[in-house]
């Protein structure tokens, strides 16, 4: 028995500003979307990799997540990790960096953090 990675999702409450937040920090595409009458589901991709971002909408939500403390987060592999840093500064959604590993993690509208690495640093993984 063989399992593979599909997609991961996150729970947003503004879609539209998550939407332009994935589009504009990641460049993350929306592949498709499924509507109901109370949520809305937005699969997301890289345009690289089978793996896809699921954004859930429920449309009757009006509180922020409670993230809590669970320090989960996705990363991502950047070509120009110089010109992503710039961006993520430009649109002030920088929450830590580890100068010493290389890395930094930015936070998307709800508060999720996202991991940001070199690509090579990223496939010695």
């Amino acid at each position: 028995m063989k399992f593979k990675f599909l997609h991961n999702n996150l729970n947003v409450l503004n879609l539209k500003k998550s939407l332009d937040f994935y589009d504009k920090a990641l460049g993350l595409v929306e592949l498709r979307r499924m509507d109901t009458p109370d949520f809305t589901l937005v699969y997301l991709g890289d345009e690289q990799t089978a793996h896809e971002l699921e954004l859930t909408w429920i449309k009757a939500r009006t509180e922020p997540y409670n993230l809590g403390d669970n320090e989960v987060h996705l990363a991502f592999g950047v070509d120009d990790f110089a010109a992503a840093h710039v961006r993520h500064q430009q649109m002030d959604c920088i929450c830590y960096e580890n100068e010493a590993m290389g890395i930094y993690f930015i936070s998307d509208p709800d508060g999720y953090w996202l991991e940001i690495l070199p690509q090579d640093h990223a496939s010695r993984r």
